[in-house]
């Protein structure tokens, strides 16, 4: 948290965006707490302002104050990162638009989350910020919404129930995705449409995305985690999986969590992740139809004219489903600690929500690790982290009481 006094607990970038607008509906609700929304267009945003007064009893929409700022104005973010113990940004692709803005953070000493999955963008910012926010104490915490907050707490909860059951820590970890109910949001699906078109032009890109290691420094040394690539079978569940498309996300992120921490998992801690298709020979054809349906879409993303395509026939930023939709959606992840032989389980965690994963449960998700980093005790210091090693013991309540999110543990059937 900046040590200088800040007008505000939060600030919040994106608010006209779909998720944006979510999230600002969440922050209303929060008693007490000083935040503005920032853009660059403010009768936008005083537009999102009195749309909140409907949706939230007693809020005082000319209470919120609007900030004026433009990536093409280095001023305005400085200004804008200066005002703020906490920027939230839901702008992306954030390869196109979050750099001006991280960098203003970090160079401000303003603590900064956002919904990032765009693994070469982290790169860059790790290279680029990270020295600078150590220097400030600007905390910088990517990959704050569905990638991959339930995938990176859900293996530092499981760890953590290992070690208060006088259990070794996992050194193997198998996530797997069981029920995901809903959709992912335009703006991810525009990252990774954008984070394709730059690896289809740049060598560089095409090695970050199949490196294990992208997230990790250099001199941390190596790592066995991956994602699951095709059609396979977890037997502490007797469930058929299939690759799953933000494992190679979450498998980065987690293998950095545990660099961050000093190794706590050991250094050839290992992660993979898939999602579940179902038992027997209609779970096994499942697998074999969402792996090649996946590959067909990889393939067809990664070609010009088809990816232009696909662009066209997918949500596009700024769009999303209704309050109803919302709330039927759900999701429910099993993270299993390997056992003593292969296959066999030591202890199986699960985390789950009743709500659309890719917008209600991410703006929670998101508002609760900014509010985390605004108002607890994170003993963090400044730098570039993800949500576990920045946060975890602070961030689990919250996550539990406020953002929906269940965490279970249970004895291997």
């Amino acid at each position: 948290m900046p040590a200088q006094p800040r007008d505000f607990d939060i600030v919040l970038w994106g608010a006209s965006g779909f998720t944006g607008s979510l999230v600002a509906e969440y922050l209303a609700t929060v008693p007490g707490l000083r935040w503005a929304i920032a853009g660059r267009n403010p009768a936008k945003l005083a537009g999102v302002a009195r749309g909140l007064e409907a949706l939230v009893p007693g809020f005082d929409p000319t209470a919120l104050p609007v900030i004026e700022a433009s990536i093409d104005n280095p001023e305005s973010l400085s200004r804008l990162a200066q005002s703020a113990r906490v920027v939230l940004s839901t702008v992306g692709p954030y390869a196109l638009y979050g750099t001006e803005l991280l960098r203003a953070c970090a160079e401000s000493g303003t603590d900064y989350c956002d919904l990032t999955g765009e693994v070469q963008w982290i790169h860059r910012m790790v290279a680029a910020f990270d020295a600078t926010a150590k220097r400030s104490g600007a905390r910088i915490v990517h990959c704050c919404g569905f990638d991959s907050v339930p995938f990176d707490m859900g293996v530092w909860y499981l760890q953590q129930a290992l070690a208060e059951r006088g259990n070794p820590v996992a050194t193997e970890v198998r996530g797997v995705v069981r029920r995901m109910r809903g959709a992912m949001s335009g703006g991810t699906y525009a990252s990774l449409m954008n984070a394709v078109e730059e690896a289809t032009v740049d060598p560089a890109v095409r090695r970050i995305g199949s490196n294990a290691n992208a997230l990790l420094p250099p001199e941390l040394g190596a790592s066995r985690d991956r994602a699951a690539l095709g059609l396979g079978f977890e037997p502490a569940l007797g469930l058929w999986t299939a690759p799953f498309v933000m494992a190679t996300i979450n498998t980065k992120v987690l293998r950095r969590s545990n660099a961050l921490m000093g190794f706590p998992w050991g250094r050839d801690f290992r992660y993979e992740e898939s999602m579940a298709t179902g038992k027997g020979l209609g779970g096994r054809l499942r697998a074999w139809m969402v792996t090649a349906g996946l590959g067909a879409f990889m393939a067809a993303a990664s070609f010009g004219p088809t990816r232009a395509l696909l662009t066209r026939l997918l949500p596009a930023p700024g769009e999303g489903p209704d309050r109803a939709a919302r709330e039927r959606g759900s999701y429910s992840v099993d993270f299993i600690a390997s056992g003593k032989t292969p296959g066999s389980a030591a202890l199986i965690a699960n985390v789950s929500a009743s709500l659309d994963p890719g917008y209600a449960s991410t703006s929670r998700m998101i508002a609760e690790c900014a509010l985390c980093l605004a108002q607890d005790n994170v003993p963090a210091p400044g730098g570039s982290w993800t949500p576990s090693s920045c946060m975890g013991a602070q961030l689990l309540p919250r996550l539990e009481a406020r953002a929906g999110l269940r965490f279970s543990v249970r004895a291997p059937s």
